[in-house]
């Protein structure tokens, strides 16, 4: 008999304490990587080694720890911390300190937790979804999930992550992404030929044209161009799903059956997206209107540019965090910077003043990295819940909700008590001098043309590859990255992935996710104590 329900680890005292402590180590790590060297680690299989080994240190209060479950739940917790208080706060308030607007720093921090909150509840409606399913690839999920496997069942899995962990590293020391080669192991394959062929061309471009796509705007135009119709697809499927087949509280997809199994990957209804997005969208218009009014930036602008303003930044937030998350489920890699430097640029064409501006751009860029990285959290819990009751899967995602809640709030209270040490050492994330340029430099007719000229073939490409393959928000997200190096890795990567299976077949398939957990894992360590070291 399964268990129908997960432990309740928040009546748990040392459960608590002990995420409250990491995730303020988290945070911090999270705020001194991206001030210092503009990346955050990947955390979360970080956690998840962290609490592997703590579960096997001999005191009986820790015994619990020896849980995968428990185990998600922290790395779960240590993720939200870390990309919360890098990526998702300190980005968006360093943007009016570079523009010498320290008056805006609360107000944007404000805004910038506002939509935090927001974009990881969002994540929770919407994960589960036909567009947003658990079967989706999620790759840094299933790393996670296969880490915490391997290290439970012990045996030939531990044995092929740990040399997987040492080719990480390895490779990692050598200059090769070692995240890429194992994310080739996981996720779509054609959406992964074209995010390789992206960042290969992005990389070469000056060499093959004698141009430089990034400067023209031909990677932000693809994307415009590409996430549109990916928004329209995604709301396409919705509108079809629900009209295809009605589903109530009687579904048999959302009750347990000892029997029957139910479709596990699909738990939420279309008209549960739809309330997520309603949800969302009213919620991130309150947001910007809150920050508006807080910062002050309502006076600067008539009533019609003050309307447009919360109008457009509320849309810019919702499609900024679906761009993003479709570009992390299926290749693992997210182009969030680049997508909100894309709403910079559209802002600027609009006529924004300069204050407006820099709350448009920290408010998006709040948008789309605690999204993705929730998905990935959820992704390796379902993973590890695959052979329990649907019951116990749906409380468990419950359960990461709440500690990913835990960790935002320690990562907002943490960035609120020391962004002025950081500000006084000039510490800032080096992307803010890029939106701070940017919008110091505005923007004329021919950026607006370039946009809407290259959008054009990014929309075909996106309609051409549907919402199942995201041919051009991952064409396009390789455009924006500008990793040559990780084009080739990702293509190799492909290579090797294709040849296995057609010489072992499909059942070689769970070896290839240990070891792609193996490449991350060591990828994700190297990167790790590289950057505190070199950070010191």
């Amino acid at each position: 008999m399964k268990d129908t329900k997960q432990r309740n680890i928040f009546f748990d005292p040392t459960f608590i304490i002990l995420i409250i402590v990491l995730t303020v180590m988290g945070a911090i790590i999270g705020m001194q990587l991206i001030t210092t060297l503009g990346i955050t680690a990947n955390t979360s299989i970080i956690g998840a080694l962290f609490a592997m080994v703590l579960g096997r240190i001999p005191f009986a209060f820790l015994y619990k720890f020896r849980s995968v479950h428990n185990q998600n739940l922290i790395q779960t917790a240590i993720s939200a911390a870390t990309f919360g208080a890098g990526n998702t706060l300190f980005i968006p308030i360093g943007v009016p300190f570079v523009l010498g607007m320290p008056e805006l720093i609360t107000p944007m921090l404000i805004g910038a937790g506002i939509a935090l909150l927001i974009d990881g509840t969002i994540m929770y409606k919407m994960f589960g979804s036909q567009v947003f399913p658990a079967s989706g690839a999620w790759p840094p999920g299933i790393a996670t999930a296969e880490a915490i496997k391997a290290g439970d069942e012990g045996g030939k899995k531990a044995g092929v992550l740990g040399l997987g962990i040492l080719a990480g590293i390895g490779g990692a020391m050598a200059g090769i992404p070692m995240s890429a080669f194992g994310v080739a192991f996981i996720g779509n394959i054609i959406a992964l030929t074209m995010f390789g062929l992206g960042l290969l061309l992005s990389g070469y471009s000056e060499f093959l044209f004698g141009i430089s796509m990034t400067d023209a705007y031909i990677p932000h135009g693809i994307m415009v161009g590409a996430g549109l119709v990916a928004f329209g697809q995604f709301i396409y499927l919705m509108v079809k799903g629900s009209k295809g087949r009605k589903r109530d509280e009687n579904d048999p997809a959302m009750q347990v059956n000892e029997d029957v199994e139910p479709d596990r990957s699909v738990t939420r209804t279309e008209r549960d997206v739809g309330k997520a997005l309603g949800f969302g969208y009213v919620a991130y218009i309150i947001g910007a209107l809150l920050l508006a009014v807080i910062a002050g930036v309502i006076t600067d602008m008539s009533l019609p540019m003050v309307l447009l303003f919360i109008v457009y930044a509320a849309f810019a937030a919702i499609i900024t965090e679906i761009i993003v998350g479709i570009a992390a489920m299926h290749s693992g890699w997210f182009p969030a910077f680049a997508v909100s430097l894309i709403s910079l640029v559209v802002g600027i064409l609009f006529g924004f003043p300069v204050p407006a501006l820099a709350m448009l751009v920290g408010y998006t860029a709040a948008t789309g990295p605690a999204f993705a990285d929730m998905g990935y959290d959820f992704k390796a819990g379902f993973i590890l819940r695959s052979k329990e009751s649907l019951e116990f899967e749906l409380e468990g995602r419950r359960m990461q909700f709440f500690v990913s809640l835990i960790g935002f709030g320690i990562a907002i209270v943490m960035v609120a008590l020391f962004h002025g040490s950081y500000f006084a050492q000039d510490l800032v994330p080096p992307v803010d001098y890029v939106f701070a340029a940017t919008i110091e430099a505005g923007a004329d007719s021919s950026v607006a043309w370039a946009i809407v000229l290259w959008a054009i073939p990014g929309a075909l490409l996106q309609l051409i590859g549907g919402p199942k393959r995201q041919m051009g928000i991952l064409f396009s997200t390789g455009l924006l990255l500008v990793n040559p190096i990780a084009g080739w890795t990702v293509l190799a990567g492909l290579a090797i992935r294709v040849a296995i299976l057609k010489i072992k077949g499909e059942e070689a398939q769970n070896t290839m996710y240990t070891a792609a957990a193996g490449f991350i894992a060591g990828d994700a360590l190297y990167s790790f104590f590289n950057s505190i070291f070199r950070a010191r």
